[in-house]
Protein backbone atom coordinates (compact mmCIF):
# COMPACT_ATOMS: atom_id res chain seq x y z
CA UNK A 1 0.00 0.00 0.00
CA UNK A 2 1.37 3.41 -0.88
CA UNK A 3 2.61 5.64 1.88
CA UNK A 4 1.37 9.20 2.11
CA UNK A 5 2.27 12.24 4.09
CA UNK A 6 -0.23 14.22 6.13
CA UNK A 7 -0.41 16.99 3.53
CA UNK A 8 -1.48 14.74 0.67
CA UNK A 9 -5.17 14.82 -0.08
CA UNK A 10 -7.29 12.15 -1.66
CA UNK A 11 -6.44 10.86 -5.09
CA UNK A 12 -7.96 12.82 -7.95
CA UNK A 13 -9.63 11.47 -11.08
CA UNK A 14 -8.63 13.65 -14.00
CA UNK A 15 -10.40 11.53 -16.62
CA UNK A 16 -12.11 8.15 -16.86
CA UNK A 17 -13.89 7.09 -20.00
CA UNK A 18 -14.65 4.91 -22.98
CA UNK A 19 -13.58 6.34 -26.34
CA UNK A 20 -14.37 5.58 -29.96
CA UNK A 21 -11.47 7.75 -31.10
CA UNK A 22 -7.71 7.28 -31.07
CA UNK A 23 -6.07 7.34 -27.62
CA UNK A 24 -2.70 8.98 -26.95
CA UNK A 25 -0.41 8.30 -23.98
CA UNK A 26 0.85 11.89 -24.25
CA UNK A 27 -2.68 13.17 -23.59
CA UNK A 28 -2.87 11.17 -20.37
CA UNK A 29 0.61 12.29 -19.28
CA UNK A 30 -0.16 15.96 -19.87
CA UNK A 31 -3.46 15.69 -18.01
CA UNK A 32 -2.03 14.22 -14.78
CA UNK A 33 1.23 16.14 -14.59
CA UNK A 34 1.22 19.17 -12.29
CA UNK A 35 3.56 21.35 -10.25
CA UNK A 36 2.97 19.03 -7.27
CA UNK A 37 3.85 15.79 -9.05
CA UNK A 38 7.39 14.49 -9.16
CA UNK A 39 6.57 11.29 -11.05
CA UNK A 40 4.27 10.35 -13.89
CA UNK A 41 3.78 6.72 -14.88
CA UNK A 42 1.91 5.85 -18.06
CA UNK A 43 0.64 2.62 -19.59
CA UNK A 44 -0.34 1.94 -23.17
CA UNK A 45 -2.02 -1.38 -23.92
CA UNK A 46 -1.27 -1.79 -27.62
CA UNK A 47 -2.90 -4.13 -30.17
CA UNK A 48 -0.28 -6.74 -31.04
CA UNK A 49 0.00 -8.90 -34.15
CA UNK A 50 -0.26 -12.25 -32.36
CA UNK A 51 -2.05 -14.18 -29.64
CA UNK A 52 -1.09 -17.64 -28.41
CA UNK A 53 1.16 -18.16 -31.43
CA UNK A 54 -1.49 -17.14 -33.96
CA UNK A 55 -1.31 -14.11 -36.26
CA UNK A 56 -3.85 -11.39 -35.41
CA UNK A 57 -4.95 -8.86 -38.04
CA UNK A 58 -7.25 -6.57 -36.03
CA UNK A 59 -9.52 -6.26 -32.99
CA UNK A 60 -12.99 -4.87 -32.41
CA UNK A 61 -13.86 -3.77 -28.90
CA UNK A 62 -17.48 -3.50 -27.76
CA UNK A 63 -18.70 -2.00 -24.50
CA UNK A 64 -21.82 -2.62 -22.47
CA UNK A 65 -23.95 0.55 -22.09
CA UNK A 66 -22.92 0.64 -18.41
CA UNK A 67 -19.21 0.75 -19.28
CA UNK A 68 -18.70 4.55 -19.11
CA UNK A 69 -20.29 4.81 -15.66
CA UNK A 70 -18.48 1.70 -14.46
CA UNK A 71 -15.19 3.16 -15.69
CA UNK A 72 -15.73 6.34 -13.67
CA UNK A 73 -16.70 4.31 -10.59
CA UNK A 74 -13.65 2.04 -10.80
CA UNK A 75 -11.15 4.81 -11.52
CA UNK A 76 -12.57 6.75 -8.57
CA UNK A 77 -12.03 3.70 -6.34
CA UNK A 78 -8.41 3.48 -7.51
CA UNK A 79 -7.87 7.17 -6.77
CA UNK A 80 -9.30 6.67 -3.28
CA UNK A 81 -6.86 3.79 -2.68
CA UNK A 82 -3.93 6.02 -3.68
CA UNK A 83 -4.04 9.36 -1.82
CA UNK A 84 -2.06 12.18 -3.38
CA UNK A 85 -2.27 10.76 -6.90
CA UNK A 86 -3.84 12.12 -10.09
CA UNK A 87 -5.20 9.39 -12.36
CA UNK A 88 -6.41 9.17 -15.96
CA UNK A 89 -7.75 6.12 -17.86
CA UNK A 90 -9.53 5.45 -21.13
CA UNK A 91 -10.47 2.28 -22.98
CA UNK A 92 -11.02 2.30 -26.70
CA UNK A 93 -14.00 0.74 -28.47
CA UNK A 94 -14.52 0.08 -32.16
CA UNK A 95 -12.17 -1.25 -34.80
CA UNK A 96 -8.50 -1.21 -33.83
CA UNK A 97 -5.49 -2.19 -35.91
CA UNK A 98 -2.05 -3.49 -35.01
CA UNK A 99 -0.20 -0.80 -33.05
CA UNK A 100 -3.32 1.08 -31.91
CA UNK A 101 -3.63 1.81 -28.17
CA UNK A 102 -6.61 -0.05 -26.67
CA UNK A 103 -6.12 1.08 -23.06
CA UNK A 104 -4.24 4.15 -21.88
CA UNK A 105 -3.67 4.97 -18.22
CA UNK A 106 -1.57 7.44 -16.27
CA UNK A 107 -0.91 8.18 -12.63
CA UNK A 108 1.05 11.05 -11.16
CA UNK A 109 2.24 11.51 -7.60
CA UNK A 110 4.90 13.34 -5.65
CA UNK A 111 7.00 10.14 -5.62
CA UNK A 112 7.62 7.33 -8.12
CA UNK A 113 6.60 4.39 -5.91
CA UNK A 114 3.12 5.80 -5.44
CA UNK A 115 2.78 6.65 -9.14
CA UNK A 116 3.83 3.12 -10.18
CA UNK A 117 1.48 1.51 -7.66
CA UNK A 118 -1.48 3.67 -8.70
CA UNK A 119 -0.93 3.10 -12.42
CA UNK A 120 -0.63 -0.66 -11.95
CA UNK A 121 -3.78 -0.72 -9.83
CA UNK A 122 -5.58 1.39 -12.43
CA UNK A 123 -4.71 -0.94 -15.32
CA UNK A 124 -5.49 -4.15 -13.45
CA UNK A 125 -8.80 -2.79 -12.12
CA UNK A 126 -9.97 -1.58 -15.53
CA UNK A 127 -8.95 -4.81 -17.27
CA UNK A 128 -10.72 -6.96 -14.69
CA UNK A 129 -13.94 -5.04 -14.16
CA UNK A 130 -14.95 -2.73 -17.02
CA UNK A 131 -17.52 -4.48 -19.27
CA UNK A 132 -15.60 -4.29 -22.56
CA UNK A 133 -15.29 -7.30 -24.86
CA UNK A 134 -12.73 -8.04 -27.53
CA UNK A 135 -13.46 -9.61 -30.92
CA UNK A 136 -10.16 -10.88 -32.28
CA UNK A 137 -9.58 -11.46 -36.01
CA UNK A 138 -6.92 -14.00 -36.98
CA UNK A 139 -4.99 -14.15 -40.26
CA UNK A 140 -6.52 -17.59 -41.00
CA UNK A 141 -10.01 -16.05 -41.04
CA UNK A 142 -11.15 -17.28 -37.63
CA UNK A 143 -12.79 -14.83 -35.26
CA UNK A 144 -12.71 -15.25 -31.48
CA UNK A 145 -14.51 -13.34 -28.73
CA UNK A 146 -12.60 -12.74 -25.52
CA UNK A 147 -14.82 -12.29 -22.44
CA UNK A 148 -13.36 -9.16 -20.87
CA UNK A 149 -10.74 -6.78 -22.15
Amino acid sequence: MPTTSANEGPGEVIFAGISDTQLEVETAWNAVESAHTGAVVTFGGIVRDHDSGRAVTQLNYSAHPSAPARMVELVTEVAERHPGTRVWAAHRVGELHIGDPALVAAAASAHRAEAFAACSDLVETVKAHVPVWKEQFFADGEVQWVGSA
